[in-house]
């Protein structure tokens, strides 16, 4: 299904990468869906920032190696000044510290230049929709990733959790917005809002991206309830 931000329009979105031929060919890639819409496009960090401020986007596509200001030093920016903009690094550069900074620092995807253009169009869409986004191929390193850190760091429990909370971060788990995960558990989106808060708190978890890695790890997504 083809999805919108919450308000219903479509998702607006400013591509930031050094080289004029990505930033066409992923104009291209996104221009295939008629609700998503390409506000704006950047050359390196600075200039993405202040485009940003221009035209609000919904999501913010990244590159991580750009000149002036790199794509993860933006990143941590836009989670500082621009709360309401959802950010994506889109990168060659798939190595596992790049990724778990750019996690650290509040993105809320992680896509790989190399991937499937789907995967593309999926991550814009869920990112847009309120969610949170990674591709299969960064999903599963980061997951094997946090699997061994918990082999040597127990992980933090579940057990804190309502069973509604539980079914939220179950939803959190499969990429879902708030509005959806409030239609699906016949809940009011302000209510899932007030959960998925809870639901951070209680796990320690730095944002959706961290809660929904925690969800998959439980092996809570077949939970969810419809």
């Amino acid at each position: 299904m083809e999805e919108t931000t919450p308000s219903g329009r479509p998702v607006r979105v400013l591509v930031a990468d050094d080289e004029a031929m990505v930033r066409a060919g992923v104009r291209a890639i996104l221009a295939r869906d008629p609700h998503v819409e390409v506000v704006a496009e950047a050359g390196d960090g600075h200039e993405a920032i202040a485009l940003a401020r221009r035209h609000r986007p919904d999501v913010v596509l990244l590159d991580i190696q750009m000149p002036g200001l790199d794509g993860l030093t933006a990143v941590a920016r836009f989670h500082r000044e621009l709360t309401t903009v959802g950010v994506i690094m889109l990168t060659t550069f798939g190595q596992d510290e790049y990724i778990t900074r750019a996690l650290e620092e509040g993105a809320d995807g992680f896509l790989l230049k190399a991937d499937d253009p789907r995967e593309l169009l999926n991550g814009v869409r869920a990112v847009g929709a309120g969610g949170a986004y990674l591709s299969p191929r960064v999903a599963g390193r980061v997951i094997a990733g946090m699997r061994a850190h918990r082999s040597a760091h127990p992980h933090r429990s579940l057990d804190r959790l309502t069973g509604r909370e539980r079914d939220v971060l179950a939803g959190l788990g499969a990429g879902l917005s708030n509005a959806e995960i409030a239609s699906r558990l016949h809940l009011a989106e302000g209510t899932v809002k007030a959960h998925v808060s809870a639901v951070l708190t209680k796990l320690g978890a730095r944002n959706r991206v961290e809660a929904a890695i925690a969800a998959h790890e439980a092996g809570l997504i077949p939970s969810l309830r419809g």
